[in-house]
């Protein structure tokens, strides 16, 4: 009796996914059931020697979770198994107030590893810093959750105080942070106009209705200016410690820079198909003052569709250091009414048809930020990006960028002197003020 639910399981899983076979060759198929069939039936023999002989009695549902969730995780880091808890939490609205730490953190090799803690939050306050290793949540390790556990772990009821045990380069002991949890309510983008005549745009993450934002503060600036007879002359897009978020504002984003063409294009497993997202034509836009745009090893997905975008449109210079490269698309998908699989079912690339996976973007002037000042959050070499997560997905196979960018990762940085403002910013603005000297001299 013991044996039923494996054979089940193994008939179920023969049955997904075979809607359209009709165009494989008969042979072929034959080759991958039988491969398939003899895999199964590996697992089965182990699940009997497991329930025969294991000195305890065993959970049988737990070990068959236990062996789906070490099965998708070894595909790349961010597909998972989503069981009962963590798939109703996932099906609850999100509209709501939620009581959160405000950190984008991932795994490395089985660690939690913050990627950026994000402004005017718990964490970002508490002076979490991009790179710490989470190593305790309340006092239990942190080794063996998967990352959606430890993340449900993190979040709680408004107001209630969670203890997190971090271990950080440099430091021999374990930094303990004491945080209370608020509602994360993020301001996403702050401005301010240098010099009578460049504007400063940080955005923070690509929340509902960013790109209204953005649009709302260039246009404020502007009127600004225009009260005091001047004309905005350029514009430093910070995308700095971004960690991205909605698809469609990155578009929305992106448009706001761009007149026409393609953003961002999605290739799945079938390579004729396609989902491309074009500028959107209609709206405020700003198509034609020199921009700068920021960015650092922890801007992520959005904002690395955005900076992709203007790089590979000549829209403006990219400056600053190799960003993130999460450059891959999940889905969530039901297995059934309470268990569902999160699955990376596509990558992103630029219009130019350049990966973002792993690779992130290269500035066009690389940079390190060199002044102490700017967000401790993002101390030199604290990064961690996509390549360095285990099970990472390449751009296809290993390009000569990502094999140079690997080797040149080995070898050890030298430290830089710390200044103290905030140096990319500085030679951001000297960029602007070079294309605005040059085109008076053009113009005379």
């Amino acid at each position: 009796m013991k044996r039923i639910v494996p054979v089940a399981i193994m008939c179920a899983l023969l049955n997904l996914g075979f809607a359209s076979e009709e165009g494989v060759k008969k042979s072929d198929l034959n080759d991958f059931s039988k491969t398939r069939f003899k895999n199964i039936d590996l697992f089965n023999k182990v699940l009997y020697l497991i329930e025969k002989n294991y000195y305890r009695e065993i959970d049988q549902k737990k070990l068959i979770n236990g062996a789906i969730k070490g099965m998708i995780s070894s595909l790349d880091p961010h597909s998972s198994f989503l069981d009962e808890e963590v798939f109703q939490k996932m099906q609850e609205e999100t509209s709501g107030e939620f009581g959160g730490l405000g950190i984008e953190v991932t795994q490395k090799d089985g660690v939690l590893v913050v990627i950026t803690p994000i402004e005017d939050t718990p964490a970002f306050k508490a002076g979490v810093l991009a790179g710490d290793r989470i190593v305790e949540i309340d006092g239990v390790s942190t080794s063996g959750l998967l990352l959606e556990e430890a993340v449900e772990r993190m979040r709680g009821e408004l107001g209630s105080t969670i203890k997190l045990g971090i271990s950080r380069e440099n430091e021999k002991e374990i930094l303990y942070f004491s945080l209370k949890r608020e509602t994360i309510k993020l301001k996403p983008v702050k401005s301010e106009i240098f010099e009578n005549r460049f504007l400063y745009l940080r955005l923070t993450n690509f929340q509902k209705d960013s790109g209204k934002y953005l649009s709302k503060a260039i246009k404020k600036a502007q009127k600004k200016l225009k009260s005091k007879k001047l004309k905005l002359k350029g514009i430093v897009f910070d995308l700095r410690s971004n960690p991205g978020g909605l698809l469609e504002e990155a578009v929305n984003v992106s448009s706001l820079f761009l007149q026409e063409g393609v953003v961002v294009s999605t290739e799945g497993r079938d390579d004729s198909v396609k989902d491309i997202k074009s500028v959107k034509k209609m709206g405020f836009k700003v198509p034609d003052i020199p921009l700068v745009v920021l960015i650092n090893g922890a801007s992520a997905s959005a904002s690395e569709i955005v900076a992709g975008a203007i790089q590979d449109q000549k829209r403006g210079i990219i400056m600053g250091e190799r960003s993130f490269g999460k450059g891959s698309v999940q889905t969530i998908a039901k297995v059934d009414e309470k268990q569902g699989v999160k699955l990376t079912i596509a990558q992103y690339m630029t219009p130019s048809g350049k990966k973002i996976q792993a690779l992130g973007i290269k500035p066009d002037i690389e940079l390190k930020n060199l002044g102490p000042n700017w967000l401790k959050a993002n101390r030199q070499n604290r990064y961690i990006r996509e390549k360095d997560l285990r099970n990472h997905l390449t751009a296809t196979i290993e390009t000569e960028d990502e094999k140079k960018l690997r080797e040149k990762n080995k070898r050890s940085r030298k430290k830089t002197k710390k200044m103290f403002q905030d140096f990319q910013v500085l030679q951001a603005m000297k960029y602007l003020e070079g294309v605005t000297i040059y085109s008076n001299i053009l113009k005379k």
